[in-house]
């Protein structure tokens, strides 16, 4: 009834093809173009990459902590299930719906994901950070690491929304060499767990070496 492409390599070749032709990747070095064209493929605009921020050293802080499999902290479970598994072995960590976060965070007058952030502490040091929905997790992790908690090898910071989104990842753009912590972050509203994901798992394709 239709005619379509179907081969799934033939269909992610083509993509990439569009992406590369259709996205300014001028301001990214080979590595980071990866990211960037990873991040355009998961919402098919190739103007996102113009709020796309990549620290210098975040690609090579990313794939030591990948294969130094560190932690892989992440905000909220979707984030953790959108990880990659034939390419991600790290053990991923997502502490949303332990017991008595909600209770916690009602009597502290929070959201659950920043209670959710205490269970982080111990797990932060060298880890890898993915936040694709809370803007408030994202302020509380700022928090933590002004007050001297171990640092991650990398924050992956996307919130979306309109509340505190835009105002996080500029925080975390801004804070990223005072802290001394690469980063990667979608300035403005747009993010989202898909994007994030989408950045990390990009990190592990490098890591195998698939690139397109």
């Amino acid at each position: 009834m239709y005619t379509y492409l179907k081969d799934p390599v033939a269909i992610e070749q083509e993509s990439f093809r569009q992406i590369r032709e259709l996205t300014d990747l001028s301001d990214f070095d080979e590595e980071q173009s990866q990211i960037a064209m990873r991040l355009v493929h998961t919402c098919g605009d190739p103007h996102i990459v113009n709020d796309l921020r990549i620290n210098q050293f975040a690609v090579t802080a990313g794939l030591k902590a990948l294969k130094n499999n560190a932690p892989i902290l992440c905000d909220v479970e979707m984030v953790r299930h959108g990880l990659t598994r034939r390419y991600i072995q790290n053990p991923t960590h997502c502490f949303l719906n332990t017991e008595s976060i909600s209770e916690k965070a009602k009597a502290l007058g929070e959201t659950r994901t920043m209670a959710a952030l205490d269970y982080w502490k111990p797990l932060l040091a060298g880890s890898i950070v993915v936040i694709g929905n809370a803007p408030t997790a994202l302020f509380r992790l700022l928090e933590l690491l002004s007050a001297g908690e171990n640092k991650p090898a990398l924050i992956i910071g996307m919130p979306v929304g309109f509340v505190g989104a835009r105002e996080s990842k500029q925080a975390l753009w801004e804070a990223q060499e005072w802290l001394d912590i690469p980063c990667i972050t979608l300035l403005e509203r747009r993010g989202g767990s898909a994007l994030s994901v989408a950045a990390l798992n990009a990190l592990a394709r490098i890591n195998i070496g698939e690139r397109y």
